[in-house]
């Protein structure tokens, strides 16, 4: 379940109590920063900084909240994981094997370059959903990796 981190802590704590903490819950994880957002979006919608410093900002304050962890680029997640213990989950998007487009994705990385960050979870889209055969492009990731 996720919500995300610019709702604010008061917002995060509220669902980590509504959730509660039993050993079946699910997992609480803060949406920061949209890896389709480069600095330019950044600024547009008014935001100050750089996109990693937000990221940091924003996991800590999650961490505060009690949340199990992040949605975050790959490229923020060495620095999180440094910042953070184990436990603390990073589930990474705009995953992209090596030599496929990167779309509308401005922060990505690739499957290995990723775990070997930190990530705990690679969210794949399409380059598996829009592959010609889906298996055979989940296939080819595996063995990347």
């Amino acid at each position: 379940m996720n919500v995300h981190t610019l709702g604010g802590k008061a917002m995060m704590t509220a669902a980590r109590e509504a959730i509660g903490n039993q050993p079946d819950r699910p997992l609480l994880i803060g949406v920061t920063l949209l890896t389709s957002m480069d600095q330019t979006t950044f600024e547009q919608i008014g935001l100050q900084g750089t996109i990693a410093d937000t990221v940091l900002r924003l996991a800590r304050l999650a961490d505060k909240s009690a949340l199990d962890g992040v949605v975050c680029s790959a490229q923020e997640a060495r620095k999180l994981r440094a910042q953070h213990n184990e436990s603390f989950q990073l589930i990474t998007p705009g995953i992209r094997p090596k030599n496929s487009a990167h779309g509308d994705q401005h922060r990505t990385m690739t499957p290995a370059e990723a775990i070997n960050a930190g990530s705990n979870y690679l969210v794949i889209g399409r380059p598996i959903t829009e592959a010609i055969d889906p298996m055979a492009a989940l296939e080819a990731i595996e063995k990347s990796l």
